[in-house]
Formats: structure tokens, C-alpha cells, sequence
């Protein structure tokens, strides 16, 4: 079923897991990019240089079709994935959630190590305010300048964003509409080109 909203947070959420003298800091973080995740990342390595993992996973896009989880040397599957999983059963996108560890000495054990690691990024994510965005589809339309009047009255109808405008000798205006309204708008706006 396509969908033209998605669910992402806004702030960066904070969340701390302590279990035999370890420690989990975990970090949710609104992303864009694959990019902004490797800044992001880097970022915390530098700041706690001295911690033993810094564990990630990030799901990007309205379709949530990009998505990594990354143990940092912890044991397969016990960092990145439970972390992936808090991301996923929030049904959240757009979302980084690291997870920084201080080795406390005694070993957690894989069923150990999962429950921390879901239960700090759980908690980073409880403290982020998810907010429901709209999926946008960018239509441009070139017209002659007598059709202005027209084209405002369709912009007037379906209130698309307008992101650009520029009337030169021939006019263009880029307009970003929620993605299930699309269609509706680029057949308004053809039909005016018959009129």
C-alpha cells in the first residue's frame, strides 16, 4: 500500500542503559542523507573517543527503503539490529539512532548486550517528538504569460507549496504537492493548456 506520509522525529532524543558497570548512551537524530549519518557518526567517535563501541542504525526515505545497522565490533546482530528494530517497530524514517558504549568489565553476553542495546535506543527514541510529514511530489509547469490568472486559480485550488516561480517570456512555476494529489494537480494544469 503507497502511503503519502511518513512518521520522523524532530529533536534529538537522549537515552542512557546501565548493566554490570556498563554503560549505553544512545542518541536519536533526525537524518536526511546517508551523508549526514557518516557526519553524525564521525561526530560521536570524536567525542567519545574513549568509549568501546559506537553503534548505529538509520532508516532513510518515505518508502523506509534505506536502512543499515552497524555493530562496531560488537557481536553480530547484538548492537545494530536491536537498535534498528526500536527505528522500525516506531515505524519512524528519516531516523539515526547511535549507541555509545562504555565497556564496564564484565562481559553481557549476546542476550545481555540485545536488551541493552534495544532498551537505550527505545529510550533515546521515547524522548524525540515524532512528527507525521507528508510525502511531496515536485511538479513544474511552463506556460505563456496570458495563462496566470489560470494557473494561480488551480494553485488557489489545491494549495500546493509553491517552491519556485519565474515569469520570463515564458513562465514557470515549480509547486510541491502531497504525493496522492499529484496526479490531480499536473490534470488541472495540462487541461488549461486546451482551453
Amino acid at each position: 500500500m503507497e502511503t503519502d506520509e511518513f512518521k520522523t522525529i524532530v529533536n534529538i532524543g537522549e537515552g542512557t542503559y546501565s548493566e554490570k558497570r556498563s554503560k549505553f548512551l544512545a542518541f536519536s537524530h533526525h537524518v536526511e542523507s546517508v551523508d549526514e549519518v557518516k557526519e553524525i557518526v564521525q561526530a560521536y567517535r570524536k567525542k567519545y573517543y574513549d568509549a568501546r563501541h559506537v553503534c548505529y542504525a538509520y532508516v532513510l526515505g518515505a518508502d523506509r527503503d534505506v536502512f543499515r545497522a552497524n555493530d562496531d565490533g560488537e557481536p553480530s546482530s547484538t548492537a545494530g539490529k536491536p537498535i534498528l528494530g526500536q527505528i522500525n517497530s516506531n515505524g519512524l524514517t528519516d531516523v539515526l539512532v547511535v549507541v555509545v558504549r562504555y565497556y564496564g568489565g564484565v562481559n553481557l553476553g549476546t542476550g545481555g548486550l540485545i536488551v541493552a542495546y534495544k532498551t537505550a535506543a527505545a529510550e533515546a527514541l521515547a524522548a524525540s517528538e515524532v512528527v507525521t510529514r507528508q510525502v511531496e511530489t515536485v511538479v513544474t509547469y511552463s506556460f505563456p504569460y496570458v495563462m496566470m490568472n489560470s494557473v494561480m486559480r488551480v494553485v488557489k485550488d489545491l494549495k500546493p507549496r509553491i517552491i519556485s516561480q519565474n515569469y520570463d517570456s515564458t513562465c514557470e512555476i515549480k509547486l510541491g504537492i502531497r504525493k496522492s494529489e499529484a496526479e490531480m494537480l499536473k490534470a488541472k494544469l495540462e487541461k488549461l493548456s486546451f482551453e
